[in-house]
């Protein structure tokens, strides 16, 4: 491949290389759901007026409702671009994932309003964020196994933490669209036309990165390998990734729905979720409330990728226990923090919290693609990945909430963290193991 290409170091005396363009198409391609997928939550108050304006139901609830049912999709777009990868091709899968949900975006921006078109808008609205759904759930995996069945097996950890950094830069960069818009503009043009202009920029960069993807970047090497020494009896056996995955490997798909457990409770919860808890229960005013947010935010790209290298050294499996412990450890006196009010103690609270996280975060993406064999590694990877967001992830903000409206209790999405922590932590010290330094292809 003809390509710009970064040196990595390795064991033995061959040197191998990564293309930058592969790193790049990954991270790039994880950024770009993930702005699609910020952008939707800091527009959400905005959202709810467009399409729930007569609604009898709060309409900022509504629009957080059409984004937590989207979230039923992903296990079913998990099989469906798992299976699509495994017997495609990676940059196939990915490519037309990323396609499907940067169009679903820029359709969602040119939606008539429920002043125009009536119940038919929200109707329209449910189910274009349903096939962003439907589509996310093939990207982050895609970008995971890409990078790691090129990256080498003493630095896989390393690349494959820019899967994480990329979600947290979408994250950040979503909210800072939002922020410039809401600041640039009056309310009311916000309202009319202003939280379209995210939306609309979908579309363009997903058509320019589906061709860039599909005639710039070759196939994963040992995907190819594997398409050339795979036996006929394989094939036949590996037509049905998904099936395979849930009978064969069903003690791996367990391990990978715990590790994500971690993921995707603590970092809706840490990342999304506290700023809403910091204004409506710690009495912070929002501004200062989204300043701690974005400082975690920072904070989080940064320890990621270090994480990652770390990883490569002492383990996944020491790395994802040891956040396990972590949260259990500090939770509660994380939430303590969190109440005060005081922004500084607030700050400190949540890069407690965010360092944890990440050290965790650090690994799941090389751990899911190293969990699976290459003929259903995207598949195994996708299916542990989104059965866990869509069982724990999608739900954590509407939980939290309840628990603290049942209990009265401020605490109650600390101790929502533990137990979640807990369960993860027993799961994977039992089935948890290290590839570090295995050839992906050995993996069986």
């Amino acid at each position: 491949m003809s390509a710009i290409s970064t040196d990595i170091p390795c064991s033995g005396v061959e040197e191998k290389k990564v293309p930058l363009k592969v790193a790049l198409s990954s991270f790039l391609g994880n950024f770009i759901e993930w702005f699609d997928y910020a952008t939707y939550t800091y527009f959400a108050i905005t959202i709810g007026m467009v399409f729930f304006p007569d609604s009898a139901v709060d309409s900022t609830l509504m629009a957080f409702c059409v984004f937590a049912l989207s979230f039923i999709f992903r296990p079913l777009g998990a099989s469906f671009w798992g299976t699509m990868g495994d017997k495609k091709g990676r940059k196939w899968s990915l490519s037309v994932s990323i396609l499907c949900m940067t169009g679903a975006a820029f359709l969602i921006g040119c939606l008539p309003s429920y002043e125009t078109i009536g119940i038919l808008s929200p109707i329209l609205l449910l189910a274009l964020r349903s096939i962003q759904g439907f589509s996310a759930a093939g990207e982050y995996s895609g970008a995971a196994v890409f990078l790691a069945e090129y990256a080498p097996a003493n630095h896989r950890g390393k690349y494959c933490s820019l899967v994480a950094a990329s979600t947290a830069m979408g994250l950040f960069a979503g909210s800072t669209a939002a922020l410039i818009i809401k600041m640039a503009m009056p309310e009311v043009d916000v309202i009319a036309w202003g939280w379209r202009i995210p939306f609309l920029l979908a579309g363009p960069l997903g058509i320019a990165f589906h061709f860039y993807i599909k005639k710039r970047v070759d196939d994963s090497p040992v995907y190819e390998e594997m398409e050339e020494e795979i036996e006929e009896e394989e094939k036949a056996e590996a037509s049905h990734p998904t099936r395979l995955v849930f009978t064969k490997y069903r003690k791996r798909l367990l391990s990978s729905i715990a590790a994500t457990m971690v993921n995707s409770v603590g970092f809706y919860l840490v990342l999304t979720y506290l700023p809403t808890y910091l204004t409506q229960y710690a009495g912070v005013n929002a501004a200062d409330a989204q300043l701690a947010t974005d400082v975690a935010l920072l904070a989080y790209i940064l320890i990621v990728l270090a994480a990652g290298k770390i990883s490569d050294h002492v383990g996944r499996r020491r790395m994802m226990l040891g956040a396990c412990i972590a949260f259990i450890l500090l939770s509660i006196p994380g939430f303590m923090m969190l109440n005060t009010a005081s922004l500084p103690i607030i700050i400190i609270a949540q890069l407690m919290l965010c360092i944890t996280l990440s050290i965790n975060d650090s690994n799941i993406a090389c751990y899911q693609a190293e969990m699976f064999p290459t003929e259903v590694r995207y598949t195994g990877a996708a299916l542990g990945s989104n059965i866990a967001y869509v069982l724990f992830g999608g739900t954590v903000s509407m939980v939290a909430t309840a628990l603290i409206d049942f209990t009265g209790n401020g605490m109650a999405p600390a101790y929502y963290m533990m137990a979640i922590c807990l369960v993860a932590g027993i799961n994977l010290w039992f089935t948890a193991h290290d590839y570090n330094g295995i050839e992906l292809h050995d993996i069986k």
